[in-house]
């Protein structure tokens, strides 16, 4: 009976010894993983207060993105902005990241929840090789947990690179809404004003007749303001608004002709000189910012473009 009751301690004994020594290495290698993803937290977070978009190369990359642990997303843009690459559309798309990452930046609701990372092609041709990537620009969102799926790959042929629509597509994947403020743009008022001159002209030229003043139709097209950002598909409206343009180049030319040859006195003509001017330089440099915006990587601007 000793024997049978010392052969039972001694078995508890060893087993109790057992899970304690099995219990020790589990718990300390919790620690080191909770202190390893503190560091990375802390260390991405020093950097997005410096800049909203973080530089990577190789290292940081691998460090930062690909290895466990990690409980936070990091939406990456692979691109190629050296000059000798001669990438206009990796330049505008960047100009699209960087404000919709100073938006999430300085929101209410900002959080380490997610991060907005960019790798160079000349910084990180690694990564690219790793990736199996041939093409810049490209978005990429690295979830918190796992690694992308399909979806996590954004489609820029489709859906274009405005900040607004990268937005929408990082709500789907992270459930994280951002809302894109834009810094201002004194342009628009510039050419508002311009607009409002030509439109001042017309008007004092045919102040004798004031009846297109009540066109609904021509209220109704100048109302129309719809733009579909990508090259594969066309709203509706697209044709009027076009078609408008193209009606205000025609008045433009039409002016400067009339200007030209006309036997009106010289103050007249002037005024139909610049009020044409002012037509073809404003409409046709609203063509030139729709066609820019839908086939992106177009390389030319004037004025508004």
């Amino acid at each position: 009976m000793a024997a049978r009751w010392w052969f039972w301690c001694v078995s508890v004994t060893m087993a109790v010894a057992l899970l304690i020594v099995c219990d020790v290495p589990s718990a300390s290698a919790q620690r080191k993983k909770e202190m390893v993803l503190s560091e990375k937290v802390s260390q991405l977070m020093e950097w997005t207060n410096k800049r909203p978009v973080i530089r990577m190369n190789g290292d940081k990359f691998r460090r930062l993105v690909k290895a466990p642990p990690r409980n936070y997303s990091v939406i990456v843009m692979f691109t190629a902005l050296q000059l000798h690459r001669q990438c206009v559309v990796c330049k505008q798309a960047d100009e699209e990241f960087q404000i919709l990452a100073n938006s999430w930046r300085y929101s209410s609701a900002f959080t380490n929840r997610i991060f907005f990372a960019m790798v160079d092609f000349d910084e990180g041709s690694d990564v690219f090789q790793m990736l199996n990537m041939n093409s810049a620009p490209t978005f990429i969102n690295f979830p918190a947990k796992g690694k992308p799926k399909r979806g996590d790959t954004y489609e820029l042929q489709v859906r274009g690179f405005s900040a607004e629509q990268i937005a929408r597509w990082i709500a789907d994947r992270t459930d994280v809404n951002i809302r894109v403020i834009r810094p201002p743009n004194y342009a628009g008022p510039l050419m508002l004003g311009l607009l409002l001159a030509v439109i001042g002209g017309l008007v004092y030229l045919r102040r004798s007749n004031m009846e297109f003043l009540f066109n609904k139709t021509g209220w109704a097209f100048a109302a129309l303001n719809y733009i579909h950002g990508s090259s594969q598909a066309q709203f509706v409206a697209e044709t009027h608004i076009v078609l408008l343009f193209n009606g205000g180049v025609t008045l433009g030319m039409v002016l400067l002709c009339e200007a030209a040859t006309s036997d009106m006195d010289i103050g007249k003509r002037k005024i139909m000189c610049v009020a044409g001017i002012g037509l073809v330089v404003l409409f046709f440099s609203w063509m030139l910012s729709i066609f820019r915006s839908k086939y992106h990587g177009y390389p030319y601007s004037f004025l508004m473009s």
